[in-house]
């Protein structure tokens, strides 16, 4: 009864949820007010009503009461403070306007336009852990097919068992690839029968959701799904076929009257960060700079910094500073060491790296291990060659060499300072094939708090100086 009742009734409850959170801003305002001990009068009681209606508005606007099925909480925390900013905006307006800010305290208003987003928020957490609950025992559940038995058919149909909190069923799959008389089942679910029979069987049973994982190249069966299907009380979700091209962060973009998908990276708030954080960096170590930069030029009299050509976004070469941790005639030895060094040349071809490099000074090795050397790369970040965080920087030949099916993505982004490679495993990694793989999963599943992780994990790794050389 209560997936019954939740379901006939959704709409119903949507409306009930967003004059609760409609009340639960007005309470918060009367109990600041009441803390503080501000006399109430008719502003407050305008304000009031006033901050009703506008919230009524803007929540439904901002679609916060959409399903969040399988969404994660920071989605919905990010829509609750657009929400409420178009409010606040609204009423900072309306203050403008009737010339009324005056009538208001100011700790009591700065308090609850900065508070109130977090109240609503942890109203919706706690509705949703509620809801989360019962889905989890089997109740409230929504019944989905998948057409598409292929790869990405699949990949979906295990990441809805993943989140049985959603309350998301997969009953099974349509797919062209096996015979109408032909009994198959696909990660433990059955095919239901071809694309074709997706129209029947939505009119004799009650399906909420249609996803259609097809390849793009099946452009006419997705479209006759579309056609067909879009009436028949199911919603219908197409599932991007974007791993093709190595991509998560691709985004529907309009060109005129023309839709188009941009599978570039968005980076804006990367490189704000990028440049806040360097200046920050560059202005606080700036005498240990000076102080290394001396150093390494009365060792030998040669240059202090080292510039190596390696490969930034769109494919693109450029000098990647370094203080020097070489002596002065560092390439012309490589090739004399490992003409003469069968072991050195084959861990050079594994790595690009020497473990224990003739070639370095004492004070660069010292360098290495404490990570130093590479301080002016933050200087490669303001000129907008670098990140703080990324891939790893590389030549062109291990692009060309190893990263073959990667090569696009690892094009995509800039290179950084630091990122999973350097915190995970170092020089120490086991394979190559090792290190591309943690390339590719940073290009996939990079975001602001994962760099703020990477970052921290970064300074424990520079004390505990492992696999550093």
């Amino acid at each position: 009864m209560m997936s019954l009742n939740l379901r006939e009734q959704s709409s119903l409850i949507c409306k009930i949820l967003n004059l609760i959170d409609c009340a639960l801003v007005c309470i918060f305002l009367w109990a600041l007010v009441t803390w503080y001990r501000v006399p109430w009068n008719y502003y407050y009681t305008y304000l009031l009503w006033v901050s009703f209606g506008l919230s009524l508005i803007s929540f439904q606007y901002f679609q916060l009461y959409r399903s969040w099925r399988g969404w994660k909480f920071y989605l919905e925390f990010l829509v609750i403070v657009k929400a409420w900013g178009g409010v606040v905006g609204a009423l900072l307006f309306y203050f403008f306007v009737f010339k009324i800010s005056h009538a208001y305290s100011r700790v009591v208003f700065l308090i609850w336009s900065t508070v109130t987003p977090l109240l609503l928020f942890i109203a919706h957490v706690i509705a949703r852990k509620i809801l989360r609950h019962y889905r989890s025992k089997g109740k409230n559940v929504r019944h989905a097919v998948v057409a598409g038995a292929g790869e990405l058919g699949i990949k979906l149909a295990r990441e809805v068992e993943a989140i049985p909190w959603a309350g998301i069923e997969v009953l099974g799959f349509f797919d062209d690839k096996v015979g109408p008389d032909e009994k198959s089942t696909v990660v433990g679910k059955p095919i239901l029968g071809a694309i074709a029979d997706i129209r029947h069987f939505l009119l004799n049973n009650d399906i909420d959701y249609v996803y259609v994982a097809l390849p793009m190249r099946a452009e006419k069966k997705i479209f006759s799904i579309l056609r067909e299907c879009r009436s028949l009380g199911a919603r219908i979700y197409l599932v991007p076929d974007l791993y093709v091209f190595g991509l998560h962060h691709a985004e529907i973009q309009s060109l005129g009257n023309t839709l188009v998908l941009n599978f570039n990276p968005n980076t804006e708030w990367k490189r704000t960060f990028d440049v806040i954080f360097s200046l920050m960096v560059l202005t606080l170590i700036s005498p240990l700079f000076l102080v290394i930069a001396i150093l390494v030029k009365f060792q030998d009299g040669g240059p202090v910094f080292y510039r190596h050509r390696r490969i930034t976004s769109a494919g693109k070469e450029f000098g990647c500073i370094k203080f020097r941790s070489m002596v002065v005639d560092a390439e012309e030895q490589l090739e004399q060491i490992l003409a003469e060094d069968p072991e050195m040349r084959e861990e050079w071809a594994h790595s690009f790296k020497l473990k224990n490099d003739p070639r370095v000074t004492r004070l660069g090795r010292f360098l290495r291990k404490t990570s130093l050397d590479e301080l002016p790369q933050f200087i490669n970040v303001l000129k907008g060659e670098m990140s703080v965080v990324g891939a790893r920087p590389i030549v062109g030949q291990e692009l060309n060499d190893f990263y073959k099916e990667s090569a696009g993505r690892y094009c995509s982004m800039k290179p950084g300072i630091t990122g999973p490679w350097q915190v995970e495993r170092r020089s120490d990694s086991a394979s190559y094939d090792e290190r591309v793989g943690l390339d590719d999963w940073y290009i996939l599943n990079y975001s602001l708090w994962t760099d703020i992780k990477i970052i921290a994990k970064t300074i424990k790794r520079v004390f505990d100086q492992k696999g550093a050389y």
